[in-house]
């Protein structure tokens, strides 16, 4: 997050030191991580409910892509009219076969 080094640590806890007296620094101390926790805790829900509302608007997209596609039994029927056409493709073939072995016997 920030580029702090052990060295400014030190630095700061020095100056904080002078400052504050060593009677008030843990409790400055302690209000400090107590405020640091607050807002990260209050960044990590943030980010959790802009994730949620991405992942909302992107469903509500898909299903708006999904509603607006082709109507499934326009599929349907290409795959039956398909289907129809290759048995009848298949059922020819078969014929031609069968008059084939008649003529050969």
């Amino acid at each position: 997050m920030f580029d702090i080094g052990f060295s400014e640590f030190v630095l700061i806890g020095v100056v904080a030191l002078i400052v504050l007296g060593p009677e008030r620094l843990p409790g400055a101390a302690r209000t400090v991580g107590a405020l640091l926790r607050r807002a990260r805790t209050s960044w990590t829900n943030l980010r959790s409910e802009v994730e949620r509302e991405l992942a909302a608007e992107e469903l509500k997209r898909s299903m708006r892509d999904a509603a607006s596609a082709a109507d499934p039994r326009e599929d349907l029927r290409a795959a039956a009219d398909q289907l129809r056409e290759t048995a009848d493709q298949v059922r020819e073939n078969t014929e031609d076969m069968g008059r084939k072995l008649d003529e050969r016997s």
